[in-house]
């Protein structure tokens, strides 16, 4: 008799997990550049092996974004003066 529960994958909350290659190109950012990230620990980054030195990554995108917009607020306000569904603003 097993320990574990059998993994879910389907449903409204599986979320699968994406390979380094997938995570920075939807990210647009370049590939050493966010295994610079997970070395360093953001959210939604889980290491597969064990040992010191570590070789493949993995992701989930949804918490890599809740990371990155946590530490780096937007330069612009989250609700804009301008509504463009009201027209110009001149």
């Amino acid at each position: 008799m097993s320990r574990h529960s059998p993994v879910q994958t389907d449903g409204p909350d599986f979320e699968p997990y994406v390979s380094a290659d997938v995570a920075a190109k939807l990210m647009g950012i370049n590939r050493r550049f966010l295994l610079s990230l997970a070395r360093k620990g953001i959210a939604g980054s889980y290491p597969i092996g064990t040992g010191d030195f570590r070789k493949k990554w993995i992701f989930r995108m949804s918490e890599l974004g809740v990371a990155i917009d946590h530490r780096h607020p937007r330069p612009f306000p989250a609700n804009p003066r301008y509504d463009p569904d009201q027209g110009s603003p001149r």
